[in-house]
């Protein structure tokens, strides 16, 4: 079984208008539906309030790896963490990457999750499964933001 979540998606938009959606804080929260409370910087953890209907309750915590401008942004998370009553911290985190490249006029955006296999058992498919369907909406979300 694949552990591994992988999506692309060719955007109309240049490749420097995807960097930025990405890559400033209050765009990212504007597309992914969190308020975060500082810019992203390598090696430093991110937080913010979630936005998104049923999950207000709930805080969006990342440490981002690399912002190599207009190719990567990554970070590590710990996915579908949505219990507050569970630490999730002794669990190893996944590794997101969104790469870009040009493509014709416009953007190819790539997404991949990786380091399901190390996540406990009991969590992993179920992990899995809502952020595979989540990067699917997250695609849509940041076209429709790019566009805009």
């Amino acid at each position: 079984m694949a552990y591994d979540i992988d999506k692309q998606m060719d955007l109309s938009a240049p490749i420097g208008r995807v960097w930025r959606a990405l890559t400033d804080y209050g765009e990212f929260g504007q597309w992914f539906g969190v308020k975060l409370e500082q810019p992203f910087e390598a090696g430093c953890i991110t937080r913010g309030r979630i936005t998104y209907p049923g999950f207000e309750h709930l805080t969006f915590e990342m440490t981002v790896v690399a912002l190599e401008h207009e190719r990567l942004f990554s970070f590590t998370w710990h996915p579908y963490a949505i219990d507050p009553a569970q630490d999730y911290s002794t669990e190893p985190p996944t590794l997101v990457e969104f790469t870009l490249e040009k493509h014709g006029a416009g953007t190819r955006l790539r997404i991949t999750e990786s380091g399901f296999d190390k996540i406990p058992a009991k969590r992993r498919a179920l992990a899995l499964r809502m952020n595979d369907g989540g990067w699917a909406k997250q695609l849509e979300n940041i076209e429709q933001h790019v566009a805009a």
